[in-house]
């Protein structure tokens, strides 16, 4: 072969080589997305899980090869439930809900990413005579389900006060939003026991609230993201990707909280707010946004600092030791048997571009 028909071949076989690759990357952008469910303890998916419905809305998920959707249940044990069933891929849960299905149930559920802290509290009109924990002794307490994490919560909490929270009150699931308001207005119920956000929505209805809770919650990790063992074993790729999603989803919203509340709006129309002008029903979302991106914040203070969904072993040592005294628990684990703290997990999850998703935040890029 000559030297002019050596090189006319060779630049065939590169262009031949180039629409292999070509095709290549034609058909992964065609492969069909692995379909991944994550259920999520609540009746309405408003703003306040940006960690969750900011990677839909932005593609994140989409872009690892995921098709996520997001299903509501009464709170973190039915998420646990649906998890060892097989019908969810993850959960997001309350750090009292990990913790008991491990020590009370054997269930190998395993936090991945710490999302809050307890910012839980006991709402009581502003004007009520209820000014402590014990002045609820023979009264109503509702709750958003008999289920949801906040259940051991109150529990411990009344106990630990003298208060039999078998004998003494009554505690009764109200759902949330306005059925659990109205619950309080007409005096089914004297007190609620609600999340942050969901206090400030009762207060954005125009219920001025006394807030009681114990100091110590603040302290301890609440929110955390998590999966079955067997989810992570089976495909920790996947594991890593839908965490990686959550946590630059997080980095978006705390760069640009209105950013993400108008993503929202578009993308979830209908969890929309009702019932007043544009610029109310925008300061109403964007205060219970920024509730939790506060409790988000003091999550990330708490575990280190320096990662985005980082645990901290320590810190969820200190909830078990919290539940084992308050009688929410009757044995303690290993810490580490219940959080996934693989070597590298966190920094793979944190391993983006932080300045680009700053930059789209600060455009509001996506909207």
């Amino acid at each position: 072969m000559n030297r002019f028909l050596a090189h006319r071949f060779a630049r065939a076989a590169a262009g031949l080589a180039a629409l292999g690759l070509v095709a290549s990357a034609a058909l992964a952008q065609t492969k069909p997305l692995k379909p991944v469910t994550i259920a999520l303890g609540t009746q309405v998916v408003n703003v306040t899980y940006p960690w969750l419905t900011l990677p839909i809305a932005l593609g994140y998920w989409k872009d690892e090869g995921y098709d996520v959707k997001i299903v509501t249940t009464g709170g973190s044990l039915q998420g646990i439930q649906q998890m060892v069933a097989g019908g969810v891929d993850f959960a997001q849960l309350n750090s009292t809900g990990l913790i008991q299905a491990n020590t009370e149930n054997n269930v190998a559920v395993r936090g991945l990413m710490g999302t809050g802290v307890i910012d839980w509290g006991l709402g009581v009109p502003e004007g009520s005579a209820i000014k402590t924990i014990a002045d609820l002794k023979g009264k109503k307490i509702g709750i958003f389900s008999l289920g949801t994490g906040g259940m051991p919560l109150l529990k411990g909490y009344l106990r630990s006060n003298g208060i039999d929270p078998d004998k003494d009150v009554q505690i009764i699931a109200t759902g949330a939003g306005a059925p659990a308001l109205e619950a309080m207005k007409s005096d089914r119920v004297q007190a609620l026991m609600f999340w942050g956000s969901a206090l400030t929505g009762f207060e954005n209805a125009g219920t001025k609230l006394r807030v009681i809770f114990d100091p110590a919650w603040r302290q301890l990790p609440d929110f955390t993201f998590g999966t079955m063992q067997k989810t992570i074993d089976a495909d920790p790729a996947m594991v890593e990707a839908i965490s990686r999603g959550a946590a630059k989803a997080t980095l978006y919203a705390q760069t640009n909280p209105d950013c993400a509340r108008q993503i929202h709006w578009k993308n979830f129309p209908s969890t929309k707010p009702t019932g007043a002008d544009e610029a109310t029903l925008v300061k109403w979302d964007l205060a219970l946004l920024q509730t939790q991106l506060s409790t988000m914040a003091s999550a990330h203070a708490m575990n280190g600092g320096k990662l985005i969904g980082a645990m901290d072993p320590a810190a969820y040592g200190r909830m078990q030791d919290f539940m084992l005294k308050d009688g929410m628990i009757k044995r303690t684990l290993p810490i580490e048997s219940m959080l996934h703290l693989k070597p590298g997990f966190v920094e793979a999850i944190n391993k983006f571009d932080r300045n680009a998703v700053i930059a789209d935040a600060r455009a509001c890029k996506g909207l």
